[in-house]
């Protein structure tokens, strides 16, 4: 008797995805069409000229592009994309590449339309990437301490008074000492002791995490505030003059065109943040602690079961992240003007939040969120020179990285899932 041939239906796919890839594939058409119809249609009779720096070891040619024809490829190469998604839909691990791809093709054709009004307009994009360098860094550390706080399973809304602090006592120990390294030793401090805070309430008191968070926020402002008015403005040149960090070039490294004045001419603080990126992407996912860190921030009661010790790995890691967000908070007084100004910060820590969320609460992830953030922020500054770029609001760039996050959040860019434990108490 010969078997019954099994029958094999296809898995329909959930109404709750069908809803993303319409959403996602709708959105990037409409990018697209943006670019092609509002861009390429509109843009001036100019070319769109990109430099790659003056004075490098080694001069790379100008890149020059038609104002008109780029943005017309470009969006048509994301007008077909959204075409695809809406159709057949990309798998969940080529989502990320995809919303890279249609983020490049969208800058790079609104840049085109926006040189494209005037002759012998050019942008450098090595002091477009440098700016974005600079401008993302505290975010970077301020986001690499909120994946560190959250993959323990405790939500780090003080990641803005951890900034704030930093800075702080990086310009206060800074001139004290009469030394920028110990600065930079009173920062990390500084933020730790701010994270040592958010860990005795939130883990052995089980204050809510997020109020906790906006209670330490506004106490750092306070505080900081105070002493401010109290001592760096009363007596500037005894409290508020530290100086500031230059930048140490690398040997070979820093006359690597293009990749070089970019990565490797920059302060200390910045190698830091290298070190840390790498350190925390390894430490997570390679080694054991790491192990226990994601098991605690998931599933802190069959860890416990396992012998693995919750309350301790919540605390070190959340004071660990503290100091991380502190570092980044010194980089915004002694790693760029020097002296501290009242409310530095500015509400740096909810950027970096949300790129802890746009990262998908990964090293990386958040690293890419936060150079996103600081590029815009970048282009806010450029934009205004441009021929056509003054018809552009700032806040309109400003906007976009926030609107991404939403779209992130509501699961329309792939799935995106914080640790099942984060911002949960754990019985002591």
């Amino acid at each position: 008797m010969q078997p019954e041939a099994v029958v094999t239906r296809p898995v329909a796919e959930p109404r709750a995805g069908r809803r993303a890839r319409g959403v996602t594939g709708a959105l990037l058409l409409l990018v697209g069409l943006v670019a092609v119809v509002g861009w390429g249609l509109g843009s001036g009779p100019g070319d769109a000229t990109f430099t790659f720096g003056e004075g490098a070891a080694v001069d790379l040619p100008d890149l020059t592009l038609p104002g008109t024809a780029t943005p017309v490829v470009l969006g048509g190469l994301v007008a077909l994309l959204g075409l695809y998604q809406l159709a057949r839909g990309f798998r969940s691990r080529r989502t990320p590449l995809v919303a890279g791809v249609a983020v490049v093709a969208f800058v790079l054709a609104f840049l085109a339309w926006a040189m494209s009004g005037g002759e012998g307009s050019s942008i450098d994009l090595v002091r477009l990437l440098r700016q974005t360098l600079f401008l993302a860094t505290p975010l970077i550390l301020g986001a690499l301490a909120g994946v560190l706080g959250e993959r323990s399973g405790v939500v780090n809304v003080a990641i803005e008074g951890q900034l704030l602090t930093g800075a702080f006592a990086a310009a206060l120990v800074g001139t004290m000492a009469g030394s920028l390294g110990a600065g930079l030793v009173g920062a990390v401090l500084s933020g730790a002791f701010v994270g040592w805070l958010l860990a005795v309430f939130a883990i052995r008191y089980r204050v809510n995490q997020v109020i906790l968070g906006v209670v330490l926020n506004a106490a750092a402002l306070g505080f900081t505030g105070w002493a401010y008015k109290a001592l760096m403005q009363s007596d500037t040149q005894r409290f508020n003059s530290p100086g500031v960090l230059q930048p140490l070039p690398v040997p070979v490294l820093s006359d690597v065109p293009v990749l070089g004045p970019l990565l490797f001419d920059a302060n200390v603080v910045v190698y830091l943040m290298y070190v840390l990126i790498v350190a925390l992407q390894v430490v997570l996912f390679r080694t054991r602690w790491g192990l226990r860190t994601r098991a605690v921030g998931e599933h802190p009661r069959a860890a416990d079961t396992l012998g693995v010790q919750v309350l301790r790995i919540r605390y070190v890691n959340v004071v660990v992240a503290g100091g991380v967000a502190g570092l980044g908070g010194a980089f915004l007084s002694v790693g760029t003007i020097g002296p501290f100004t009242e409310n530095m910060s500015a509400g740096k820590g909810f950027i970096a939040l949300a790129a802890v969320i746009f990262g998908r609460w990964s090293p990386k992830g958040a690293v890419a969120a936060s150079l996103l953030f600081g590029f815009f922020a970048a282009l806010q500054t450029l934009v205004g020179v441009l021929p056509y770029g003054s018809a552009v609001p700032a806040s309109f760039l400003s906007a976009l990285p926030y609107l991404a996050t939403i779209f992130a959040v509501a699961g329309f860019v792939g799935r995106v899932r914080p640790p099942a434990a984060s911002g949960e108490p754990y019985p002591s």
